[in-house]
């Protein structure tokens, strides 16, 4: 009998817990944040450009070429420039964001700089791996050579369009939480859409990503877009902090 309660009562923990951390669980009230003009992001942002739109290089299918206008940033014709990272800083928060990658390019989006959710060229990839679109990266070491040490967490599916083709990534964070004495309740949490469907479904990220998992975690943070391992162009970038329903 005893034992019957204390499972009845470590299930209503888990139940608890569960409802807390769940995306479904927070308001959506808040106002989006604008994150396409590059005054949204910490100087410098050097080898970055405002276009009007952008396509594959005929001449190239490894690079982009920008028409001139506004509305679209790149990271220039090499494709190789400053990391993007936040003036404002978040918690719980969601993100919409819309990218293009030529052929075999790499990016990605960082909460709180840490946390690392995959932009890749995936297209017609079968066995899917935690550094593929929509994966959450690997956890690595720097030395003796920059190496995975382990696999990180995959895409459920691969979603993932053809170069070229604009593609949309739609994240829910649930950041850490940190108790008064600065030590962690909770982990992180991530919920993503590749193109509209689910590739990360309220993920337990127990560590930062890449050599970022010795960090030490944080309640809040900036947002960092990935942008000196390939070409990548973002628009329609915007994220709103989430609050607990009532």
């Amino acid at each position: 009998m005893r034992s019957g309660l204390r499972l009845i009562r470590s299930l209503a923990v888990i139940s608890v817990i569960f409802v807390f951390l769940s995306p479904r669980s927070w308001s959506e009230d808040a106002t989006w944040v604008e994150l396409t003009s590059l005054d949204a992001w910490k100087a410098p942002v050097e080898g970055w450009t405002t276009v009007g739109s952008v396509g594959l290089d005929p001449k190239n299918p490894k690079l982009l070429v920008a028409e001139p206008g506004v509305g679209v940033i790149y990271n220039g014709p090499t494709g190789r420039a400053r990391n993007l990272i936040s003036r404002e800083s978040f918690g719980d928060v969601e993100i919409h964001l819309e990218f293009m990658i030529p052929k075999g390019s790499n990016s990605g989006i960082k909460f709180q700089a840490v946390y690392e959710v995959q932009i890749f060229d995936s297209f017609g990839a079968k066995k899917l791996k935690g550094s593929d679109c929509g994966g959450v990266y690997p956890r690595s070491e720097e030395k003796p050579k920059y190496h995975h040490i382990d696999d990180g967490h995959p895409p459920l599916v691969n979603a993932s369009k053809a170069p070229g083709e604009w593609q949309t990534l739609d994240l829910v964070f649930l950041a850490p939480r940190i108790d008064a004495d600065g030590k962690k309740t909770a982990s992180a949490r991530i919920t993503a859409k590749l193109n509209g469907q689910v590739v990360q479904d309220n993920l337990e990220a127990t560590t930062p990503t890449g050599a970022a998992w010795h960090d030490r975690e944080k309640a809040t943070g900036p947002i960092l877009l990935q942008a000196d391992h390939g070409p990548v162009a973002f628009r329609n970038v915007r994220a709103r902090s989430l609050s607990k329903s009532p």
